[in-house]
């Protein structure tokens, strides 16, 4: 057994195709076949069922898989510990984020921690909060930014901020001209959401007390974009609840409540894997961040963390 082909293992149960992970791991496809089966043979187990498409592991497969990912870890964190990797920076970063913090919050902070440090390359992918946990179990993601608490004991959370939910409503609703709302006197029936899977969505339905969503007149109708809901009730289609970056304050004021204190908000963290060791690189991130947040957006005693699991 060699630590080659554990990663050839990992490789194939990360992308479940042998030609796949063949290239992601630079060799030829009969390479990686080869050492996995020499593997098989070696501890008397079959470590996949070739037989399903796609490939999948067999119950005592996934048990060495998981174990062999411990072990890879393990290795690169003593890799890092004798280089010295753990106060560098250089390299190539994976990092997933939610879709209902993307669009708002990576304008803010990218410009800044590009600038101030060219030596990391950061590939950034959108992702809902249930696959960035797989990915970052799986070693496929370095880093998360996600809305917590998690409750996974695997994973390693870094609170930043807590970010409002604010109340955005058509123009001529009831609570129009009240300086701000409570959760209580919001109706769930007139609520638009976001499709299943977003967190955000679950945290929405929490806030106004709902267990699910219900139809509107005419219509039942979710969507993947926070921005399609605003246009919705700007038409006059119902209501929503969105974050308080999502918002433009010079344009949109006239569709927007805040909540009274203590103001619903959600947590945003970054979050990596416990056995992920750059320190240095999350501090940056971190600082990156939070230097570029409005001032409106700070952590505040008068809050309540709306939970989404």
């Amino acid at each position: 057994m060699t630590l080659q082909q554990l990663e050839y293992v990992i490789a194939l149960d990360n992308y479940r195709h042998f030609v796949t992970a063949a290239e992601k791991c630079f060799v030829t496809q009969p390479t990686l076949t080869m050492q996995v089966k020499k593997l098989e043979d070696e501890i008397g187990i079959k470590i996949f069922n070739r037989s399903k498409k796609p490939l999948t592991p067999t119950k005592a497969g996934e048990q060495l898989i998981h174990k062999a990912r411990e072990i890879i870890r393990d290795v690169t964190e003593l890799k890092d510990l004798v280089s010295n990797e753990k106060e560098s920076m250089a390299g190539t970063f994976r990092l997933g984020i939610i879709p209902t913090l993307a669009p708002f919050l990576m304008p803010l902070f990218l410009p800044h921690f590009r600038k101030h440090h060219p030596e990391v390359k950061l590939v950034i992918r959108e992702l809902q909060t249930l696959d960035i946990i797989k990915e970052l179990k799986a070693d496929t993601l370095d880093i998360g930014l996600v809305v917590t608490p998690l409750d996974e004991s695997t994973l390693k959370e870094i609170p930043l901020f807590y970010e409002p939910f604010v109340f955005y409503h058509p123009e001529n609703h009831a609570l129009a001209n009240s300086n701000s709302i409570k959760p209580s006197q919001l109706d769930g029936d007139e609520l638009l959401l976001l499709e299943e899977g977003h967190c955000f969505r679950n945290q929405a339905l929490n806030i106004c007390g709902k267990l699910h969503a219900t139809d509107h007149e005419g219509f039942y109708y979710q969507s993947g974009s926070i921005e399609t809901l605003k246009n919705m009730v700007r038409k006059g289609l119902g209501y929503t609840l969105v974050p308080q970056l999502s918002i433009d304050w010079e344009y949109e004021k006239k569709w927007v409540k805040k909540f009274e204190d203590p103001q619903p908000v959600r947590e945003v963290s970054l979050v990596t894997h416990k056995t992920f060791n750059k320190k240095m690189l999350l501090n940056s991130l971190q600082d990156s961040i939070l230097k570029m947040l409005p001032k409106e957006i700070k952590k505040n005693e008068r809050i309540v963390k709306i939970k989404w699991r």
